[in-house]
């Protein structure tokens, strides 16, 4: 029977606040980092991928954090797949500590694009010959949400860097959860309550482009809007601490 995947990691200090516990981009980019691992491990990683010049991108991501793991704790991340669309893979994790106490979640779906003409790719295909990589566990928590629309009341620039820039030539994810979370209140940032953060990804935002990141804050969280044109959403993002 196909089980779930398994990847440990432990809090350095490069992934702490000043409260010495982990970060929201700290846990999501180990969260990222287990997708890849993964994929790469079962054969259809973006290595393996780029030899037909595709590659995945990320379509849509809700994170679950109840609490963050303090400086050189170890954590699992277990992740799974538990579909192929023709258009979306979902991928799942859930997040444990040492003592196997679920701390974590995350639903992401992805989607294949060609590199050269920056379309979706149909993964009908990829479905049947992977098959086996399927997991029949449910998904770990609520999929990602739509952010249908953002009402900024603050609005900054950010021009596109080469430090932004991820191995698709486009905007790393947890580069723009950074762009939006730095818009709120430290004192939300650093709270020990759980937060939930869903982020959709709408269009491609690349080097040289200078980036339009507007919040609209609300009484226990926010919603987000990253533009790389006027009127033109590129990311949409809501956070809610519970």
């Amino acid at each position: 029977m196909v089980a779930e995947s398994h990847y440990t990691y432990r809090v350095e200090p490069q992934d702490v606040d000043f409260t010495l516990r982990a970060t929201i981009p700290a846990l999501g980019a180990a969260v990222l980092n287990t997708a890849g691992a993964d994929a790469h491990g079962k054969g259809f990683g973006v290595d393996a991928l780029n030899a037909a010049n595709h590659s995945w991108v990320l379509s849509r991501i809700a994170f679950e954090f109840d609490s963050r793991p303090g400086q050189y704790v170890d954590y699992d991340v277990a992740t799974w797949i538990s579909d192929y669309g023709r258009v979306l893979s979902t991928r799942n994790f859930v997040l444990t500590d040492a003592r196997g106490h679920e701390f974590g979640r995350a639903v992401s779906q992805w989607a294949m694009i060609d590199l050269a003409t920056r379309s979706a790719i149909d993964l009908s295909g990829v479905g049947r010959e992977h098959a086996d990589a399927v997991v029949d566990i449910p998904v770990p928590a609520e999929r990602p949400r739509k952010i249908r629309e953002v009402h900024p009341g603050k609005v900054v620039e950010h021009p596109v860097v080469y430090s932004d820039i991820d191995f698709n030539c486009h905007v790393n994810t947890m580069r723009y959860i950074e762009m939006m979370l730095d818009l709120l209140p430290i004192e939300w940032l650093t709270s020990e309550e759980s937060v939930r953060l869903d982020v959709h990804f709408l269009r491609e935002c690349r080097y040289g482009q200078t980036l339009s990141v507007g919040c609209e804050q609300q009484e226990r969280g926010a919603l987000f809007e990253v533009c790389a044109e006027p009127g033109i959403a590129a990311v949409r993002a809501a956070v809610v601490w519970k």
